[in-house]
């Protein structure tokens, strides 16, 4: 009689949720619980949300979408039809292109004299963002993972350079691009030859060794300066990576954006962050109250959005190795055991999809039997994790490198 032992393993998985959304939870008390009705004007649920940056020299993307009643299904209401364009007022304009949701342009360098707006005609109705000069955005000193405990996550802290007016407060957003390297949860170097009836060594193993999976978060941090010495950020939380987190088990390298942006616009971030959370309640700020640099100019319809403008944005590549921190990599046997089987049962088992691991045949001594291990071609092979396998050309740089 054949046994079969399973080990187990555990997948990590992360659920992102879009950060425009913007619709209220029922309020749930303990005890005696009540349903709550929110008072929220019907028109509120029909307003126009305006996403994206005017930034010197880059590809500029604008995400337009409407709000929806609360209790309805979450449907992204995507706007697709408006004519959007970037304006100065020295009369220069940029149109955009339509496609999938976004409206983009090419921008080349801004004049930092000239303030910018984005203009939008949509449903018979015309709105405009305030304009605005572009900022200037200083360079990014150092950012840097730190744990603080061998049992705690691993903090991305972020330094920017010395600010260009020390003598005001300095407002920032960012975010961030991610790649970590990933590794197979079984490798083999042999095969079960079902004409011979015995394992073979690969001559040329299909599996990869390793491979690399790229991230990228919706999320948006902001920061400001008010707190600190010399109106100048050190070492500010921007996120945290778990020590159980896959990303984490090898080596992991973030690219970090960063944005200097208006006290309005920060204003505007960090009210929408508590529009959205889900930890908000009856003081949660309504759609309407949010504030908003964007205006309708035919009609008393109100709009949600803040639509910044940077003469420039800046880069930091930096990079986190497992060594550095006490990482926890609770490793299980995820292979099919096979006890005191034989080489019939073993093509059986090429024949529904497994591949070999392991051969341990002990039938020569008294008492021995043939003991072989298995894995699918998901725990094989890290292209079925989402990985892929080219070498990044960053990820044979030694330090972190600012842009």
């Amino acid at each position: 009689m054949i046994k079969i032992r399973f080990g187990s393993s555990m997948v990590l998985g992360m659920k992102v949720l879009p950060f425009y959304l913007l619709t209220f939870l029922l309020l749930m008390l303990s005890g005696c619980i009540e349903e709550f009705e929110a008072d929220i004007p019907d028109d509120d649920s029909d307003l126009l949300v305006v996403e994206g940056t005017i930034c010197s020299e880059r590809l500029n993307k604008f995400y337009l979408s409407r709000t929806q009643p609360i209790h309805s299904d979450y449907i992204p209401r995507i706007i697709m039809s408006a004519e959007v364009s970037v304006r100065g007022s020295d009369g220069s304009e940029y149109k955009t292109q339509a496609a999938g949701g976004y409206y983009t342009c090419q921008l080349g360098a801004l004049n930092p004299d000239v303030a910018y707006y984005l203009h939008i005609e949509f449903d018979g109705e015309v709105y405009e963002s305030e304009p605005q000069k572009p900022l200037r955005t200083e360079k990014i000193a150092r950012i840097r993972g730190v744990q603080n405990s061998p049992e705690s996550n691993i903090d991305v802290l972020v330094t920017p350079a010395e600010p260009f007016d020390p003598d005001r407060a300095n407002y920032y957003s960012w975010t961030y691009d991610e790649t970590w390297e990933v590794y197979p949860d079984c490798t083999t170097e042999v095969y079960f030859d079902t004409e011979v009836k015995k394992p073979i060594f690969w001559m040329s193993n299909p599996f990869p060794r390793h491979g690399w999976i790229d991230g990228v978060s919706s999320a948006i941090m902001v920061g400001g300066s008010t707190n600190y010495e010399g109106q100048h950020i050190k070492d500010l939380k921007m996120y945290d990576i778990s020590q159980s987190d896959e990303r984490i088990f090898h080596r992991y390298s973030g690219l970090v954006h960063q944005r200097a942006i208006s006290k309005a616009e920060y204003e505007y971030e960090l009210a929408r962050r508590q529009a959205s959370s889900e930890m908000g309640g009856l003081f949660t700020p309504q759609p309407s109250s949010l504030p908003t640099n964007v205006r309708c100019l035919t009609s008393d319809k109100r709009a949600i959005g803040f639509v910044g403008c940077s003469l420039n944005s800046s880069d930091y590549r930096f990079f986190l190795n497992a060594s550095d921190f006490t990482v926890s990599h609770h490793r299980t046997d995820p292979r099919l055991w096979l006890e005191d089987c034989n080489e019939d049962d073993c093509c059986q088992m090429v024949y529904e999809g497994w591949f070999l691991c392991v051969w341990e045949d002990s039938r020569m001594s008294p008492g021995g039997t043939l003991r072989t291990g298995w894995a699918s071609v998901y725990q094989l092979d890290v292209r079925y994790k989402g990985a892929y396998i080219e070498r990044p050309d960053f990820w044979s740089l030694e330090e972190n490198v600012s842009y």
